[in-house]
Protein backbone atom coordinates (compact mmCIF):
# COMPACT_ATOMS: atom_id res chain seq x y z
CA UNK A 1 0.00 0.00 0.00
CA UNK A 2 1.15 3.59 -0.54
CA UNK A 3 2.77 5.35 2.40
CA UNK A 4 0.49 7.78 4.28
CA UNK A 5 3.06 10.56 4.10
CA UNK A 6 2.67 14.00 2.65
CA UNK A 7 4.61 13.86 -0.60
CA UNK A 8 3.89 17.02 -2.51
CA UNK A 9 4.86 16.70 -6.15
CA UNK A 10 5.82 20.07 -7.52
CA UNK A 11 6.35 20.57 -11.23
CA UNK A 12 9.31 22.70 -12.16
CA UNK A 13 10.49 23.98 -15.51
CA UNK A 14 13.00 21.79 -17.28
CA UNK A 15 15.60 24.55 -17.25
CA UNK A 16 15.50 24.71 -13.46
CA UNK A 17 15.82 20.95 -13.21
CA UNK A 18 18.87 21.05 -15.46
CA UNK A 19 20.52 23.75 -13.35
CA UNK A 20 19.93 21.82 -10.15
CA UNK A 21 21.09 18.54 -11.63
CA UNK A 22 24.55 19.78 -12.51
CA UNK A 23 25.23 20.96 -8.95
CA UNK A 24 26.44 17.47 -8.05
CA UNK A 25 30.22 17.47 -7.52
CA UNK A 26 32.09 15.58 -8.82
CA UNK A 27 30.09 15.01 -11.98
CA UNK A 28 28.61 11.48 -12.06
CA UNK A 29 29.69 9.07 -14.76
CA UNK A 30 26.14 8.65 -16.13
CA UNK A 31 23.05 10.53 -14.99
CA UNK A 32 19.59 11.55 -16.05
CA UNK A 33 17.24 13.98 -14.31
CA UNK A 34 13.58 14.83 -14.61
CA UNK A 35 11.60 18.00 -13.97
CA UNK A 36 9.90 17.23 -10.66
CA UNK A 37 10.83 18.24 -7.13
CA UNK A 38 9.65 15.80 -4.47
CA UNK A 39 8.99 17.43 -1.12
CA UNK A 40 9.96 14.98 1.62
CA UNK A 41 10.03 14.73 5.41
CA UNK A 42 13.41 15.16 7.05
CA UNK A 43 13.93 11.42 7.41
CA UNK A 44 14.99 8.54 5.19
CA UNK A 45 14.38 4.92 6.16
CA UNK A 46 17.09 2.56 4.87
CA UNK A 47 16.55 -1.18 4.50
CA UNK A 48 18.99 -3.88 3.41
CA UNK A 49 21.84 -2.61 5.59
CA UNK A 50 23.75 -4.80 8.05
CA UNK A 51 27.35 -3.53 8.36
CA UNK A 52 28.47 -1.04 10.97
CA UNK A 53 30.29 1.00 8.31
CA UNK A 54 27.10 1.49 6.30
CA UNK A 55 24.98 2.22 9.37
CA UNK A 56 27.48 4.77 10.66
CA UNK A 57 27.55 6.38 7.21
CA UNK A 58 23.76 6.77 7.31
CA UNK A 59 24.00 8.39 10.73
CA UNK A 60 26.58 10.92 9.52
CA UNK A 61 24.74 11.77 6.35
CA UNK A 62 21.42 12.19 8.13
CA UNK A 63 22.74 15.39 9.71
CA UNK A 64 24.37 16.51 6.44
CA UNK A 65 21.19 16.02 4.41
CA UNK A 66 18.87 17.49 7.04
CA UNK A 67 20.83 20.20 8.89
CA UNK A 68 17.78 22.29 9.88
CA UNK A 69 15.84 21.14 12.90
CA UNK A 70 12.21 21.00 11.81
CA UNK A 71 9.32 18.80 12.91
CA UNK A 72 8.96 15.49 11.11
CA UNK A 73 5.96 15.82 8.78
CA UNK A 74 4.96 12.38 7.55
CA UNK A 75 6.63 8.99 7.41
CA UNK A 76 10.24 8.52 6.44
CA UNK A 77 11.05 8.09 2.75
CA UNK A 78 11.99 4.46 2.03
CA UNK A 79 15.44 3.70 0.61
CA UNK A 80 16.11 0.12 -0.48
CA UNK A 81 19.84 -0.71 -0.41
CA UNK A 82 21.68 -3.65 -1.95
CA UNK A 83 25.41 -4.02 -1.20
CA UNK A 84 27.22 -7.08 -2.55
CA UNK A 85 30.00 -7.02 0.06
CA UNK A 86 29.43 -4.89 3.16
CA UNK A 87 32.72 -5.99 4.79
CA UNK A 88 35.09 -5.10 1.97
CA UNK A 89 38.66 -4.05 2.77
CA UNK A 90 39.67 -0.54 1.77
CA UNK A 91 42.65 -0.74 -0.57
CA UNK A 92 43.78 0.68 -3.91
CA UNK A 93 41.36 -1.20 -6.15
CA UNK A 94 38.35 -1.35 -3.82
CA UNK A 95 35.18 -0.92 -5.87
CA UNK A 96 33.51 2.46 -5.21
CA UNK A 97 30.81 2.24 -7.87
CA UNK A 98 27.12 2.68 -7.13
CA UNK A 99 23.74 3.18 -8.75
CA UNK A 100 21.12 5.56 -7.39
CA UNK A 101 17.51 5.75 -8.54
CA UNK A 102 14.94 8.25 -7.21
CA UNK A 103 11.38 7.92 -8.54
CA UNK A 104 9.02 10.85 -8.98
CA UNK A 105 6.97 9.72 -6.00
CA UNK A 106 8.91 7.46 -3.61
CA UNK A 107 6.73 4.95 -1.79
CA UNK A 108 6.89 1.54 -0.18
CA UNK A 109 6.17 -0.03 -3.56
CA UNK A 110 8.49 2.33 -5.45
CA UNK A 111 11.31 3.34 -3.09
CA UNK A 112 14.56 5.15 -3.67
CA UNK A 113 17.07 2.42 -4.55
CA UNK A 114 20.83 2.24 -4.10
CA UNK A 115 23.01 -0.63 -5.29
CA UNK A 116 26.76 -0.90 -4.69
CA UNK A 117 29.49 -3.51 -4.82
CA UNK A 118 30.92 -2.49 -1.43
CA UNK A 119 30.05 -0.36 1.58
CA UNK A 120 32.44 2.26 0.24
CA UNK A 121 30.47 2.59 -2.97
CA UNK A 122 27.40 2.98 -0.78
CA UNK A 123 29.11 5.86 1.06
CA UNK A 124 29.77 7.56 -2.29
CA UNK A 125 26.07 7.21 -3.13
CA UNK A 126 25.14 8.90 0.15
CA UNK A 127 27.33 11.86 -0.75
CA UNK A 128 25.58 12.21 -4.10
CA UNK A 129 22.15 11.82 -2.53
CA UNK A 130 22.99 14.45 0.09
CA UNK A 131 23.82 16.93 -2.67
CA UNK A 132 20.42 16.34 -4.28
CA UNK A 133 18.50 17.24 -1.11
CA UNK A 134 17.68 20.94 -0.77
CA UNK A 135 15.86 23.03 1.83
CA UNK A 136 13.13 25.59 1.15
CA UNK A 137 13.28 28.23 3.88
CA UNK A 138 9.90 29.70 2.97
CA UNK A 139 8.16 26.35 3.25
CA UNK A 140 10.51 24.98 5.91
CA UNK A 141 10.60 21.78 3.94
CA UNK A 142 13.14 19.51 2.25
CA UNK A 143 12.92 18.29 -1.30
CA UNK A 144 14.80 16.06 -3.72
CA UNK A 145 15.15 18.04 -6.90
CA UNK A 146 14.81 17.03 -10.51
CA UNK A 147 13.13 13.65 -10.10
CA UNK A 148 13.13 11.07 -11.48
CA UNK A 149 16.87 10.69 -10.99
CA UNK A 150 19.00 7.85 -12.32
CA UNK A 151 22.74 7.81 -11.64
CA UNK A 152 25.33 5.15 -12.44
CA UNK A 153 28.66 6.28 -11.09
CA UNK A 154 32.22 5.09 -10.56
CA UNK A 155 35.63 6.76 -10.34
CA UNK A 156 37.84 7.22 -13.35
CA UNK A 157 41.00 6.57 -11.28
CA UNK A 158 41.42 4.42 -8.15
CA UNK A 159 43.90 6.74 -6.37
CA UNK A 160 42.54 10.24 -5.66
CA UNK A 161 44.14 12.11 -2.83
CA UNK A 162 45.59 15.04 -0.97
CA UNK A 163 49.02 15.05 0.65
CA UNK A 164 49.36 16.63 4.07
CA UNK A 165 52.69 17.42 5.71
CA UNK A 166 52.97 17.15 9.51
CA UNK A 167 56.70 17.85 9.70
CA UNK A 168 56.97 21.47 8.55
CA UNK A 169 54.03 22.26 10.87
CA UNK A 170 52.46 19.82 13.29
CA UNK A 171 48.83 19.06 12.43
CA UNK A 172 46.77 17.81 15.41
CA UNK A 173 44.69 14.67 14.97
CA UNK A 174 41.46 16.69 15.16
CA UNK A 175 42.71 18.89 12.32
CA UNK A 176 43.50 15.83 10.23
CA UNK A 177 40.06 14.39 10.96
CA UNK A 178 38.58 17.59 9.55
CA UNK A 179 40.67 17.14 6.41
CA UNK A 180 39.44 13.54 6.12
CA UNK A 181 35.83 14.68 6.40
CA UNK A 182 36.36 17.21 3.65
CA UNK A 183 38.03 14.67 1.34
CA UNK A 184 35.02 12.39 1.55
CA UNK A 185 32.68 15.22 0.50
CA UNK A 186 34.56 15.43 -2.82
CA UNK A 187 34.86 11.63 -3.18
CA UNK A 188 38.63 11.81 -2.66
CA UNK A 189 39.86 8.56 -1.17
CA UNK A 190 43.49 9.04 -0.08
CA UNK A 191 45.14 11.01 2.71
CA UNK A 192 48.83 10.84 1.80
CA UNK A 193 50.47 11.53 5.15
CA UNK A 194 53.97 12.94 4.80
CA UNK A 195 54.58 12.10 8.43
CA UNK A 196 58.20 13.16 9.04
CA UNK A 197 60.88 15.26 7.34
CA UNK A 198 64.07 17.19 8.09
CA UNK A 199 62.28 19.75 10.26
CA UNK A 200 60.65 17.40 12.77
CA UNK A 201 59.88 13.78 13.58
CA UNK A 202 56.48 13.85 15.33
CA UNK A 203 55.88 10.07 15.60
CA UNK A 204 56.57 8.16 18.82
CA UNK A 205 58.14 4.96 17.51
CA UNK A 206 57.84 2.17 20.10
CA UNK A 207 61.04 0.56 18.79
CA UNK A 208 63.09 3.76 18.49
CA UNK A 209 61.50 6.19 20.97
CA UNK A 210 64.20 8.85 20.70
CA UNK A 211 63.08 9.63 17.15
CA UNK A 212 59.96 11.37 18.43
CA UNK A 213 61.24 12.36 21.86
CA UNK A 214 64.20 14.28 20.45
CA UNK A 215 62.97 14.98 16.92
CA UNK A 216 59.59 16.61 17.54
CA UNK A 217 59.13 20.36 17.85
CA UNK A 218 57.85 19.97 21.42
CA UNK A 219 56.47 17.34 23.76
CA UNK A 220 52.96 18.35 22.68
CA UNK A 221 53.59 18.03 18.94
CA UNK A 222 53.84 14.25 18.69
CA UNK A 223 51.61 11.35 17.65
CA UNK A 224 51.29 8.20 19.71
CA UNK A 225 50.62 4.91 17.91
CA UNK A 226 47.06 5.07 19.27
CA UNK A 227 46.62 8.56 17.79
CA UNK A 228 47.54 7.22 14.37
CA UNK A 229 45.36 4.13 14.69
CA UNK A 230 42.41 6.33 15.65
CA UNK A 231 42.85 8.59 12.61
CA UNK A 232 43.34 5.68 10.21
CA UNK A 233 40.13 4.01 11.41
CA UNK A 234 38.26 7.33 11.32
CA UNK A 235 39.35 7.73 7.69
CA UNK A 236 38.52 4.12 6.76
CA UNK A 237 34.96 4.57 7.98
CA UNK A 238 34.67 7.45 5.49
CA UNK A 239 36.22 5.57 2.60
CA UNK A 240 39.59 7.34 2.86
CA UNK A 241 42.83 5.35 2.75
CA UNK A 242 45.69 6.76 4.83
CA UNK A 243 49.02 6.20 3.09
CA UNK A 244 52.14 6.99 5.09
CA UNK A 245 55.29 8.50 3.61
CA UNK A 246 58.70 8.03 5.23
CA UNK A 247 61.10 9.94 3.00
CA UNK A 248 64.67 8.59 2.78
CA UNK A 249 67.59 8.97 2.39
CA UNK A 250 67.15 12.73 2.13
CA UNK A 251 64.67 14.82 4.11
CA UNK A 252 65.73 12.99 7.27
CA UNK A 253 67.86 15.36 9.35
CA UNK A 254 65.42 15.19 12.27
CA UNK A 255 66.25 11.51 12.72
CA UNK A 256 69.76 12.48 13.83
CA UNK A 257 68.44 14.18 16.96
CA UNK A 258 67.66 10.83 18.50
CA UNK A 259 70.07 8.51 16.72
CA UNK A 260 73.08 10.44 15.42
CA UNK A 261 74.88 7.26 14.39
CA UNK A 262 72.60 6.87 11.36
CA UNK A 263 73.67 10.25 9.92
CA UNK A 264 76.98 10.99 8.19
CA UNK A 265 78.22 13.44 10.83
CA UNK A 266 77.08 15.98 13.41
CA UNK A 267 77.62 18.81 10.95
CA UNK A 268 76.32 17.03 7.84
CA UNK A 269 73.16 15.16 8.68
CA UNK A 270 71.57 14.03 5.43
CA UNK A 271 71.26 11.90 3.35
CA UNK A 272 71.19 9.16 5.94
CA UNK A 273 74.37 7.15 6.39
CA UNK A 274 74.51 4.22 3.93
CA UNK A 275 77.76 2.88 5.40
CA UNK A 276 76.33 1.39 8.59
CA UNK A 277 73.77 -1.34 9.13
CA UNK A 278 72.47 0.73 12.05
CA UNK A 279 70.67 2.91 9.51
CA UNK A 280 68.84 0.03 7.89
CA UNK A 281 68.16 -1.70 11.20
CA UNK A 282 66.42 1.46 12.39
CA UNK A 283 64.45 1.78 9.16
CA UNK A 284 63.38 -1.85 9.46
CA UNK A 285 62.23 -1.37 13.05
CA UNK A 286 60.41 1.86 12.23
CA UNK A 287 58.66 0.26 9.26
CA UNK A 288 57.58 -2.65 11.44
CA UNK A 289 56.10 -0.17 13.93
CA UNK A 290 54.08 1.36 11.10
CA UNK A 291 53.11 -1.76 9.15
CA UNK A 292 52.89 -4.52 11.74
CA UNK A 293 55.44 -6.44 9.68
CA UNK A 294 53.00 -7.94 7.19
CA UNK A 295 50.51 -6.94 4.49
CA UNK A 296 47.28 -5.16 5.48
CA UNK A 297 48.24 -4.88 9.14
CA UNK A 298 49.76 -2.42 11.60
CA UNK A 299 49.02 1.24 12.13
CA UNK A 300 48.74 1.78 8.36
CA UNK A 301 47.00 -1.25 6.80
CA UNK A 302 47.23 0.49 3.41
CA UNK A 303 49.33 -1.70 1.13
CA UNK A 304 50.97 1.29 -0.58
CA UNK A 305 53.85 2.96 1.25
CA UNK A 306 55.61 6.08 0.00
CA UNK A 307 59.39 6.08 0.48
CA UNK A 308 60.15 9.50 -1.00
CA UNK A 309 63.65 9.29 -2.44
CA UNK A 310 63.60 12.86 -3.78
CA UNK A 311 66.02 15.80 -3.61
CA UNK A 312 69.00 13.70 -2.55
CA UNK A 313 72.15 15.82 -2.37
CA UNK A 314 75.02 13.39 -1.87
CA UNK A 315 77.60 16.00 -0.76
CA UNK A 316 77.47 14.80 2.85
CA UNK A 317 78.50 11.33 1.70
CA UNK A 318 81.55 12.57 -0.21
CA UNK A 319 82.54 15.08 2.49
CA UNK A 320 82.38 12.55 5.34
CA UNK A 321 85.55 10.45 5.39
CA UNK A 322 83.94 7.34 6.86
CA UNK A 323 81.18 7.29 4.26
CA UNK A 324 83.47 8.19 1.39
CA UNK A 325 85.91 5.44 2.37
CA UNK A 326 83.08 2.92 2.58
CA UNK A 327 81.86 3.86 -0.90
CA UNK A 328 85.40 3.36 -2.24
CA UNK A 329 85.63 -0.02 -0.57
CA UNK A 330 82.36 -1.05 -2.19
CA UNK A 331 83.42 0.27 -5.59
CA UNK A 332 80.45 2.64 -5.72
CA UNK A 333 80.17 6.30 -6.66
CA UNK A 334 77.52 8.64 -5.23
CA UNK A 335 74.81 7.71 -7.70
CA UNK A 336 75.44 4.00 -7.23
CA UNK A 337 75.28 4.49 -3.47
CA UNK A 338 71.97 6.32 -3.89
CA UNK A 339 70.69 3.35 -5.93
CA UNK A 340 71.95 0.93 -3.27
CA UNK A 341 70.12 2.86 -0.55
CA UNK A 342 66.85 3.03 -2.48
CA UNK A 343 66.94 -0.68 -3.34
CA UNK A 344 67.72 -1.72 0.22
CA UNK A 345 64.94 0.39 1.75
CA UNK A 346 62.48 -0.83 -0.88
CA UNK A 347 63.39 -4.40 0.02
CA UNK A 348 62.65 -3.66 3.68
CA UNK A 349 59.23 -2.27 2.77
CA UNK A 350 58.52 -5.29 0.58
CA UNK A 351 59.46 -7.59 3.45
CA UNK A 352 56.69 -5.92 5.48
CA UNK A 353 54.10 -6.55 2.76
CA UNK A 354 54.11 -3.11 1.18
CA UNK A 355 54.15 -1.90 -2.41
CA UNK A 356 56.45 1.07 -2.87
CA UNK A 357 55.94 4.58 -4.25
CA UNK A 358 58.81 6.99 -4.87
CA UNK A 359 59.10 10.54 -6.14
CA UNK A 360 60.12 10.80 -9.75
CA UNK A 361 63.83 11.45 -9.12
CA UNK A 362 64.31 7.74 -8.53
CA UNK A 363 63.02 7.13 -12.06
CA UNK A 364 65.18 9.88 -13.51
CA UNK A 365 68.25 8.31 -11.90
CA UNK A 366 67.60 4.58 -12.18
CA UNK A 367 64.88 4.03 -14.80
CA UNK A 368 64.16 0.32 -15.36
CA UNK A 369 66.81 -0.75 -12.85
CA UNK A 370 64.07 -0.08 -10.29
CA UNK A 371 61.97 -2.97 -9.08
CA UNK A 372 59.17 -3.31 -11.68
CA UNK A 373 56.51 -2.98 -8.97
CA UNK A 374 57.70 0.53 -8.06
CA UNK A 375 55.11 3.29 -8.49
CA UNK A 376 56.51 6.61 -9.74
CA UNK A 377 55.07 9.81 -8.31
CA UNK A 378 55.46 12.57 -10.90
CA UNK A 379 55.98 15.98 -9.31
CA UNK A 380 58.80 18.04 -10.84
CA UNK A 381 57.67 21.34 -12.39
CA UNK A 382 56.94 20.93 -16.09
CA UNK A 383 57.55 17.19 -15.88
CA UNK A 384 56.34 14.93 -18.67
CA UNK A 385 57.80 11.71 -17.34
CA UNK A 386 54.47 9.85 -17.43
CA UNK A 387 54.71 8.55 -21.02
CA UNK A 388 58.20 7.16 -20.42
CA UNK A 389 57.29 5.57 -17.08
CA UNK A 390 54.14 3.89 -18.36
CA UNK A 391 55.73 2.78 -21.65
CA UNK A 392 58.21 0.85 -19.52
CA UNK A 393 55.33 -0.83 -17.68
CA UNK A 394 55.62 1.11 -14.41
CA UNK A 395 52.65 2.65 -12.63
CA UNK A 396 52.24 6.41 -12.17
CA UNK A 397 50.70 8.90 -9.73
CA UNK A 398 50.38 12.48 -11.00
CA UNK A 399 50.99 15.63 -8.88
CA UNK A 400 53.02 18.01 -11.05
CA UNK A 401 54.32 21.06 -9.15
CA UNK A 402 52.96 24.30 -10.54
CA UNK A 403 49.67 22.57 -11.35
CA UNK A 404 48.56 20.32 -8.48
CA UNK A 405 50.72 21.71 -5.67
CA UNK A 406 48.25 23.33 -3.31
CA UNK A 407 50.98 25.41 -1.66
CA UNK A 408 51.25 27.23 -4.98
CA UNK A 409 48.85 29.95 -3.93
CA UNK A 410 48.74 31.63 -7.34
CA UNK A 411 47.75 28.47 -9.19
CA UNK A 412 44.12 28.89 -10.20
CA UNK A 413 41.45 26.26 -9.83
CA UNK A 414 40.91 26.39 -13.57
CA UNK A 415 44.53 25.44 -14.21
CA UNK A 416 44.13 22.56 -11.75
CA UNK A 417 40.89 21.49 -13.40
CA UNK A 418 42.37 21.55 -16.88
CA UNK A 419 45.34 19.33 -16.02
CA UNK A 420 45.16 15.81 -17.47
CA UNK A 421 47.14 12.94 -15.87
CA UNK A 422 47.08 10.84 -19.06
CA UNK A 423 48.43 13.58 -21.33
CA UNK A 424 50.91 12.12 -23.80
CA UNK A 425 50.39 8.58 -22.53
CA UNK A 426 49.47 5.78 -24.92
CA UNK A 427 45.87 4.78 -24.41
CA UNK A 428 46.97 1.17 -23.99
CA UNK A 429 48.81 2.26 -20.84
CA UNK A 430 46.04 4.33 -19.24
CA UNK A 431 45.46 1.63 -16.62
CA UNK A 432 49.00 2.24 -15.35
CA UNK A 433 47.98 5.78 -14.33
CA UNK A 434 46.64 5.14 -10.85
CA UNK A 435 45.44 8.72 -10.40
CA UNK A 436 46.88 11.72 -8.64
CA UNK A 437 47.09 13.95 -5.60
CA UNK A 438 46.96 17.58 -4.67
CA UNK A 439 50.02 18.22 -2.51
CA UNK A 440 49.53 20.41 0.56
CA UNK A 441 53.09 20.98 1.68
CA UNK A 442 53.32 22.39 5.17
CA UNK A 443 55.79 25.26 5.10
CA UNK A 444 53.04 27.86 5.41
CA UNK A 445 50.06 25.86 6.68
CA UNK A 446 49.00 24.71 10.12
CA UNK A 447 45.66 24.28 11.83
CA UNK A 448 44.88 27.97 11.29
CA UNK A 449 44.83 27.85 7.50
CA UNK A 450 45.07 24.31 6.16
CA UNK A 451 41.44 23.98 5.08
CA UNK A 452 41.24 27.25 3.17
CA UNK A 453 44.50 26.41 1.40
CA UNK A 454 43.27 22.98 0.34
CA UNK A 455 39.72 24.06 -0.50
CA UNK A 456 38.04 24.71 -2.77
CA UNK A 457 40.85 24.12 -5.29
CA UNK A 458 41.21 20.43 -4.36
CA UNK A 459 37.67 20.01 -5.68
CA UNK A 460 39.00 20.72 -9.18
CA UNK A 461 41.47 17.86 -8.75
CA UNK A 462 38.75 15.64 -7.31
CA UNK A 463 36.50 16.03 -10.35
CA UNK A 464 39.38 15.48 -12.76
CA UNK A 465 40.16 12.20 -11.00
CA UNK A 466 36.58 10.96 -10.54
CA UNK A 467 34.57 12.07 -13.56
CA UNK A 468 34.80 11.04 -17.22
CA UNK A 469 37.14 13.20 -19.26
CA UNK A 470 34.52 13.92 -21.92
CA UNK A 471 32.09 15.33 -19.33
CA UNK A 472 34.64 17.64 -17.73
CA UNK A 473 36.41 19.22 -20.66
CA UNK A 474 35.63 22.83 -19.75
CA UNK A 475 36.42 24.65 -16.51
CA UNK A 476 34.13 27.46 -17.61
CA UNK A 477 31.21 25.03 -17.88
CA UNK A 478 32.03 23.69 -14.40
CA UNK A 479 32.29 27.08 -12.71
CA UNK A 480 28.74 27.37 -11.38
CA UNK A 481 28.90 23.86 -9.92
CA UNK A 482 32.34 24.60 -8.49
CA UNK A 483 31.04 27.75 -6.77
CA UNK A 484 28.07 25.81 -5.42
CA UNK A 485 30.33 23.07 -4.05
CA UNK A 486 32.47 25.65 -2.26
CA UNK A 487 29.33 26.96 -0.57
CA UNK A 488 28.31 23.41 0.34
CA UNK A 489 31.67 22.94 2.03
CA UNK A 490 31.15 26.16 3.98
CA UNK A 491 27.70 25.02 5.10
CA UNK A 492 29.30 21.82 6.37
CA UNK A 493 31.83 23.75 8.41
CA UNK A 494 34.78 23.41 6.02
CA UNK A 495 36.71 26.68 5.73
CA UNK A 496 36.87 26.72 1.93
CA UNK A 497 38.16 30.08 0.68
CA UNK A 498 36.30 32.23 -1.86
CA UNK A 499 36.50 30.32 -5.12
CA UNK A 500 37.34 33.34 -7.29
CA UNK A 501 40.42 34.43 -5.31
CA UNK A 502 43.44 35.42 -7.36
CA UNK A 503 45.54 34.16 -4.46
CA UNK A 504 44.27 31.04 -2.71
CA UNK A 505 43.12 31.18 0.93
CA UNK A 506 42.70 34.97 0.96
CA UNK A 507 39.73 36.30 2.89
CA UNK A 508 36.69 37.70 1.07
CA UNK A 509 37.42 41.15 -0.32
CA UNK A 510 34.20 42.60 1.08
CA UNK A 511 30.57 41.86 1.95
CA UNK A 512 28.71 39.48 -0.31
CA UNK A 513 26.95 36.17 -0.62
CA UNK A 514 28.78 32.86 -0.84
CA UNK A 515 27.90 32.28 -4.48
CA UNK A 516 29.29 35.69 -5.46
CA UNK A 517 32.80 35.18 -4.03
Amino acid sequence: PPLPMKLQILAFAGSLAGALAVDVWPMPTESSFGTTAVQIPNKLSFTGISSDDAKEGIRRYDSLMFPHNIALDGDAVPVQVTIDDEESELQLYTDESYKLSIPESPSASDPITITAKTQFGFLRSLETLSQLVSFDFDEEAYSIESAPVKISDSPRFPHRGVLVDSSRHFEPIETLKGVVDSLSYAKLNVLHWHLVDSQSFPFDSPTYPLLGKNGAYSEYERYTPNDIAELVEYARQRGVRVMVEIDTPGHAASWCEGYPEICPSASCSEPLNPATNATFDLIDGLFKDLTGGEAKSGLFPETLMHLGGDEVNTDCWTKTDSVSSWMDSQGMDEDETYAYFIARVQAIAHSHGREVIGWEEIWNHFKTDLDPSTIIHQWLPGSHVGPEVTSAGYRLIWSTDGVWYLDGLKTSWKDMYSAEPTEGIDEANFDLVLGGEGCMWGETVDTSDIQETIWPRAAAIAERLWSPKDLTASADDAEDRYAAFRCLLNRRGIAAAPYSNDIAREAPNGPGGCFEQ
